[in-house]
């Protein structure tokens, strides 16, 4: 084990120019036993979480526009759609039917949507229906609170109060405002994205943070987002969780490269070594699949980001029941638990 590798081992923080370092020269099989070691001595025990929730995507219309994304659609789309009170809540009777408690709302950055709409949805689920419900991102958040002549603070409040319980980490990507220019020159700079989580994060809506990579970001961006996100969680102690995602092909506007399966095993486990104050580290079943999925459990993950119902942003290779989650966690040769969105 390299030097770098047993100081994190020993519960020492890595800075970023030693992160950097294993990124481009320890070997993979080495990061990810380093990596399973830290995760069990965070997580003692065998076991690994999942979760089970459905995703709403209310709305397709979207004026941000990012340049990987096929899932946006103009206001005036014959294709463009929000949906209504009965629709959402069909589709939670839908999931609640198939053992999910959770919902994740998510959509666009649609202006015609009344701050209402937020409202009056996140009431129907929570008091009507019984869920708990994560939503919004934190674009969507900024450009509401815009949109409505609000203090974003005011409108956390607000959401809370109707219901709302945790924020998701999405829009990240990278954290490096190069390649924001390129993913989505419309969406958060870095720094207002970590603002935006931190916020969030104190008014007691904690979440998630994640990466995308597998474009023509550089080493050293991957770094930067790691530090952001370590950063974030000093100042906020909001992130529960860390995933590590890769991008799907959507477009032919947005630069995409195959990310090899060790490729992917290490950063999941530089993750854990690096975020040492993210209690989490989950592994993308959705985006990468069972097997290299499986291998993750075993390179610093201890949770598998499932059970998705409904996906319609991006390709799901994960699983769909319940009965798929534990028994794929026992084949892995862990103990399932079931945990909520926000792991309590």
């Amino acid at each position: 084990m390299t030097p770098l590798l047993q100081k994190a081992i020993d519960g020492n923080r890595l800075s970023p120019a030693e992160a950097l370092d294993i990124l481009k020269n320890a070997p993979w099989t080495q990061v990810a036993e380093a990596a399973n070691i830290v995760r069990h001595r965070i997580n003692p025990g065998n076991k690994v979480g999942y979760t089970a929730f459905r995703i709403v995507n209310y709305t397709n219309v979207c004026e941000v526009t990012c340049s990987f994304c096929s899932f946006c659609r103009p206001a005036k789309s014959p294709e463009a759609y929000t949906l209504s009170l009965d629709e959402i809540r069909q589709k939670t009777l839908e999931a609640k039917a198939k053992g999910a408690d959770h919902i994740f709302l998510q959509g666009g950055v649609n202006r015609d949507i009344p701050l209402s709409y937020y409202t009056d949805v996140l009431k129907m689920l929570t008091r009507e229906l019984g869920v708990k419900v994560r939503g919004f991102s934190p674009v969507e958040l900024v450009r509401i609170a815009e949109f409505n002549n609000m203090e974003l603070g005011d409108l956390l409040d607000t959401l809370k109060e109707a219901g709302l319980s945790s924020v998701p980490g999405a829009g990240a990507e990278i954290l490096s405002d190069r390649m924001r220019q390129m993913l989505s020159p419309k969406k958060l700079p870095a720094q207002q994205w970590c603002d935006t989580l931190a916020a969030c994060h104190k008014k007691g809506l904690p979440g998630s943070a994640n990466i995308v990579f597998g474009s023509v970001e550089t080493p050293e961006e991957i770094i930067e987002h790691l530090n952001y996100v370590r950063e974030t969680q000093d100042i906020a102690q909001g992130f529960k969780s860390f995933v590590v995602w890769t991008f799907q092909p959507q477009t032919d506007k947005f630069p995409i490269r195959h990310v090899r399966g060790d490729e992917y095993l290490k950063l999941l486990a530089l993750s854990r070594l690096f975020l040492d104050n993210i209690p989490h580290i989950e592994v993308s079943l959705l985006g990468m699949g069972l097997s290299l999925g499986e291998l993750g459990l075993h390179a610093g993950a201890d949770d598998i980001n499932s059970i998705v119902i409904e996906e319609n942003v991006l390709k799901n290779h994960g699983l769909t029941t319940i009965a798929e989650a534990e028994e794929f966690i026992r084949n892995a040769g862990f103990i399932p638990y079931r945990r909520s969105l926000n792991f309590d």
